[in-house]
């Protein structure tokens, strides 16, 4: 191994189901001057990540990191990055980088599934196919709505593209609306702005983090403004919406009913009325999921992992957390 090699150690964890063995075999592929190694065993990472500079996995342990001697970066393969050891990668002075935007076609395609769902009463129309029942019933129409979209990142971004063939009115709500966005209108975070684009949303569809901003956005106060005929829409983070404040929402019928790819808590108990809702939506956190994960996530790791190689800057890196 030369010294100008950089070791990339993929940690074993899998991901949705897809093997890491895949994602090692597409860095290895798009880094041919690299020595790229998957741990298969506790005791591999324990012994690979001595020397490695780079390492990417969904997770890593503290008493893990304590027998890293070069790392540079952890590259972690999903969106979110509030499970990782950040106060320990920090003072070690390893770079974290997230797959932020790697998720933005799927996701934006679930949450397009799930309006028109909604919008055209499919559920209804399940429900009846099941009992072998032929009953008109009423339907709705997308076009004309107003769908608002909390979080302009990409997966909103890729929301609002995907709906523009729609023919809807669109509202984004982002931390800096003088940046402007792909909706026709941009709010902050100020509540009375947010109240007001809620007061004229069919369908709120929420596509951001959670931070201290956005956690509990939507509680009692939101779905008493938001109109009868809404629906909520989340694939951003459990938090951001008020479970309790949700169901009585439902049972009172404030709103039209939601779908979730996130709840609070997470994974939702058998138990736990919103099961038991017609009109609520539940997918067990899967929107992320696409049989392109990897191979979107090992265009960005190489690219990063060649960046850090040649310039030794971690401040270039894409999706610096």
């Amino acid at each position: 191994m030369s010294n100008d090699t950089l070791d990339v150690l993929v940690l074993r964890s899998d991901t949705h189901g897809l093997p890491a063995r895949e994602y090692a075999d597409l860095l290895d592929a798009q880094l041919p001057d690299h020595d790229v190694r998957l741990a298969r065993t506790p005791a591999e990472e324990r012994d690979l990540i001595e020397h490695a500079t780079v390492v990417t996995g969904v997770d890593i342990d503290v008493s893990l990191l304590e027998h890293a001697e070069n790392l540079r970066l952890f590259a972690g393969v999903a969106a979110g990055y509030n499970h990782l050891p950040l106060d320990t990668l920090r003072e070690m002075d390893v770079a974290v980088t997230n797959a932020s935007g790697i998720h933005a076609p799927n996701i934006a395609e679930q949450v397009v599934g799930y309006v028109l769902a909604f919008s055209r009463r499919l559920q209804t129309g399940l429900r009846q196919q099941h009992r072998h029942e032929w009953r008109h019933y009423q339907g709705d129409e997308l076009m004309g709505s107003t769908v608002t979209v909390v979080g302009l990142g990409a997966i909103g971004t890729a929301v609002v593209e995907r709906l523009s063939g729609f023919d809807v009115e669109t509202i984004g709500i982002r931390y800096t609306p003088e940046k402007g966005g792909p909706t026709d209108e941009v709010v902050g975070f100020d509540r009375e702005d947010v109240h007001d684009a809620l007061a004229r949303t069919e369908y709120l569809i929420i596509a951001a983090p959670l931070t201290e901003t956005t956690r509990e956005l939507l509680s009692s106060d939101e779905f008493e403004t938001l109109p009868p005929n809404a629906t909520v829409i989340n694939v951003g983070r459990g938090k951001i919406i008020d479970t309790d404040a949700l169901v009585t929402a439902i049972q009172t019928n404030q709103i039209d009913g939601a779908a979730l790819d996130v709840t609070d808590p997470e994974p939702l108990p058998a138990d736990h009325p919103l099961w038991r809702f017609e009109n609520v939506i539940i997918t067990p956190h899967n929107a992320g999921h696409s049989p392109k994960h990897w191979d979107r996530l090992a265009d960005i790791v190489a690219d990063n992992v060649t960046k850090l190689s040649e310039t030794g800057d971690t401040g270039s890196l894409v999706n610096l957390v």
